[in-house]
């Protein structure tokens, strides 16, 4: 996180908007004291449609062994 005084925050605003916008967070201070900080909006995260998901699972195979079998043959074969 970069911090930069009140006074270049306002005389370089759309530039710091922009890197916001990239990303990056900025902290904006007055006399040294941290006031503001500009930060990147986060995305909204797309639903998960339940019924895509299913139809995606039902088309993969079933596994022969179990998740503990195939971890302990990983570890007992030193592939882990």
């Amino acid at each position: 996180m970069r911090t930069i005084n009140l006074a270049e925050a306002k005389a370089r605003l759309s530039e710091l908007v922009e890197q916001s916008g990239k990303g990056e967070t900025i902290q904006i201070a007055r006399r040294g004291q941290p006031i503001a900080q500009l930060t990147p909006v986060s995305k909204p995260r797309k639903p998960i449609l339940a019924h895509e998901l299913r139809r995606v699972t039902d088309a993969m195979p079933l596994q022969a062994e179990s998740a503990g079998e195939f971890i302990r043959q990983l570890r007992d074969t030193d592939r882990y």
